[in-house]
């Protein structure tokens, strides 16, 4: 298939998983393979935007990321406060819009203060919307929006027939965000790791065997090409 023929999903989801493994395989250590991967999604980036991909989400700490090793979450924390800093001069310069989504509120001060700034300062670009899963969980999120909900039910700022799926949509927090067409995960892994569960109900998945520092240009076309062989019926018929 061409690369002009391709129909190109307007959201991207994107699970990186290989960072360690790659590391590995170059007998270095997880956090190396942490730092190029991190360095591949700037490129992605750019690359999606360019191919005309509007939303980008990557999954880059869980709520179940707190159980690896001290050693590694402080590693993984310090190059995500570097990456939230670095990232308001990249967004700047493509002109493109950082969200964080999770429950920012157990993040250190630091990374809290610069989500803040990085979310005000790229809050009118206009290129690609890119949004950063950053203590976050599918199943957590629900439950925060469902308390919130509820508190909204308890105060009589909402009435219960007033929701349904969209109403309480409102409530998640990629509020204002599409649901994604294609979930990528590398590495070949097969599970969704409580990622996007509400919103991956209709998503085309893709699990490509590369690992994420090396899933590359080439490697984004072959899953927009598995995209666009795809029927999306949505429960209907074709």
């Amino acid at each position: 298939m061409q690369e002009n023929e391709l129909i190109i999903p307007k959201h991207v989801a994107i699970i990186m998983d290989g960072n360690g493994r790659w590391a590995k395989k170059k007998m270095m250590p997880r956090n190396y393979g942490h730092t190029q991967g991190s360095k591949n999604v700037e490129k992605i980036c750019e690359i999606a935007y360019k191919m005309g991909i509007q939303y980008l989400t990557v999954y880059a700490f869980s709520t179940e990321n707190w159980v690896r090793p001290k050693e590694e979450i402080d590693a993984l924390m310090k190059l995500l406060g570097t990456y939230l800093e670095t990232s308001i001069k990249t967004s700047t310069k493509n002109n493109m819009r950082v969200r964080i989504i999770g429950d920012t509120s157990k993040l250190s001060e630091d990374i809290k203060k610069s989500i803040v700034a990085l979310e005000e300062a790229s809050k009118n670009n206009t290129g690609l919307n890119f949004q950063v899963a950053i203590n976050y969980g599918g199943r957590d999120e629900l439950l925060r929006a469902a308390k919130a909900l509820a508190m909204d039910v308890k105060a009589n700022i909402t009435e219960i027939d007033d929701i349904d799926e969209t109403f309480f949509e409102k409530y998640l927090d990629t509020k204002g965000v599409p649901d994604p067409d294609l979930l990528i995960r590398t590495s070949g892994e097969q599970r969704l790791s409580n990622f996007l569960l509400w919103q991956l109900a209709y998503t085309e998945f893709y699990f490509p065997e590369v690992l994420w520092p090396d899933f590359d240009k080439k490697e984004l076309i072959k899953a927009v090409e598995y995209y666009s062989s795809r029927t999306r019926k949505f429960g209907g018929l074709e």
